[in-house]
């Protein structure tokens, strides 16, 4: 993901700034990130992430770089909210619409 993507999707929270928060607050928990604009108190989707930020910035003393897209994480979360594991804060990015399978 870059920088400007969504992260947080019920907080509207991005990688730039959750990563911007873990380099100057320095949190010594991941859960401490919920901090940063409410991220991972929603629907829980994100909060995998947001640890895998935190342990990034453990190790390397940045946030972390993967080669996964915007959209496939879009999609795991809607997969993730649809299978009723987690349910969307108000005014949450709403979910993108279900794909037809033919």
């Amino acid at each position: 993901m870059k920088p400007e993507d969504t992260v947080c999707y019920c907080f509207h929270v991005t990688q730039r700034k959750i990563v911007n928060f873990i380099r100057v607050h320095r949190p010594r928990r991941a859960s401490q990130i919920s901090e940063c604009g409410g991220a991972g108190t929603g629907c829980g989707w994100c909060i995998r992430y947001l640890t895998r930020l935190f342990e990034a910035s453990q190790a390397a003393g940045t946030g972390a770089a993967d080669d996964l897209s915007a959209d496939d994480y879009a999609r795991g979360r809607a997969a993730y909210i649809r299978a009723g594991k987690g349910k969307p804060a108000p005014g949450a990015i709403p979910l993108p619409p279900e794909e037809e399978t033919a």
